[in-house]
């Protein structure tokens, strides 16, 4: 897989390349997901010995979103690296190092939209709305790993922090985000009819790890509810299979997003869905794009009650 999506050490400007046919790039990172689902990978869920913490730019501290969170962990994972900050050839510059000799950069994608001038002139005649063309743009990044003789004081990877039976920070989290989680039973899930999340108790599931990914996947789905983030795949789930499939990549993929920003390890819940997987990403080449952008969405919906879990957490903290 590393071929496809990496590219020697060079310099050039910044690690952005010019346009390249928008098919062509979703294509490429389609192909990639679908080998490593093929090879039995999850590229969303991290094994023990690698960094587990969303990747984010070293130079910046911006978090990296939607597939290339996927494929920076895909690329960390595969090169075996203990750190999840990255950095475009010119950044490493910057940063008062370069990158090493010889080292194999990632292919990350940027997707915005413009409006050319022809189309401006033809709305301001006309009086209609410009149309806006979407593009996909495609920038080399290296791990810190791959670098050398970066300054002191760049955004690090958080320590990891020991799993105690009860996390209080993901307590925390599932609380502030006042979604109502029924605890008891033999079952995980999420009801659009009740809007309420179920999981078996923590005594049922071999650790607290396992537990909280479990419930920030039900709560993924919740976040999709029509006073919410009102997604589609969850107003279709039980249509069709491959709207459940659809709606179960969105919620594995932003658990997996969550469970990273707050030093979990994340596992599948769905895995039985694979295959479904598979068909739904080689007769749509931009499904992991859709998937991963969702799961962005749902995500941050759920990230964004963080600072309340944090106050109820030093609360606990006080207390106990």
């Amino acid at each position: 897989m590393r071929q496809t999506g990496q590219r020697r050490a060079r310099r050039e400007d910044g690690g952005g390349h010019p346009a390249t046919p928008r098919a062509n790039l979703y294509d490429d990172v389609t192909r990639r997901m679908v080998a490593e689902l093929e090879a039995g990978r999850f590229p969303w869920v991290q094994p023990w010995d690698a960094s587990p913490n969303l990747p984010r730019n070293a130079l910046t501290g911006r978090r990296y979103s939607g597939v290339n969170v996927l494929l920076l962990w895909a690329a960390g994972i595969e090169g075996a690296f203990a750190s999840a900050s990255w950095l475009t050839f010119r950044q490493a510059l910057e940063a008062g190092g370069n990158v090493k000799k010889g080292e194999r950069g990632t292919t990350v994608v940027y997707a915005d939209r413009f409006v050319p001038d022809a189309e401006k002139a033809r709305a301001q005649q006309s009086g209609e709305d410009a149309r806006a063309i979407p593009f996909l743009k495609r920038f080399t990044v290296f791990n810190v790993a791959q670098c050398e003789g970066l300054r002191e004081g760049l955004a690090t990877d958080p320590p990891p922090r020991p799993e105690p039976e009860i996390i209080p920070h993901a307590e925390a989290l599932v609380a502030a985000t006042g979604a109502e989680v029924r605890i008891g039973g033999g079952e995980a899930y999420y009801t659009q009819q009740g809007d309420y999340v179920a999981v078996p108790s923590r005594a049922a599931f071999a650790d607290a790890n396992d537990f909280y990914d479990t419930i920030f996947h039900e709560i993924s789905h919740w976040t999709g509810h029509p006073k919410r983030l009102a997604r589609d795949t969850l107003r279709d789930y039980h249509k069709t299979i491959a709207s459940r499939a659809r709606e179960e990549l969105c919620a594995e993929i932003s658990a997996s997003y969550i469970g990273a920003a707050l030093g979990l390890v994340p596992t599948v819940r769905h895995a039985d869905y694979a295959g479904h997987w598979l068909a739904i990403l080689r007769e749509d080449n931009r499904a992991i794009f859709r998937a991963a952008s969702q799961a962005s969405k749902a995500a941050d919906y759920i990230l964004a009650f963080e600072d309340a879990a944090a106050v109820a957490d030093q609360a606990g903290r006080a207390a106990a």
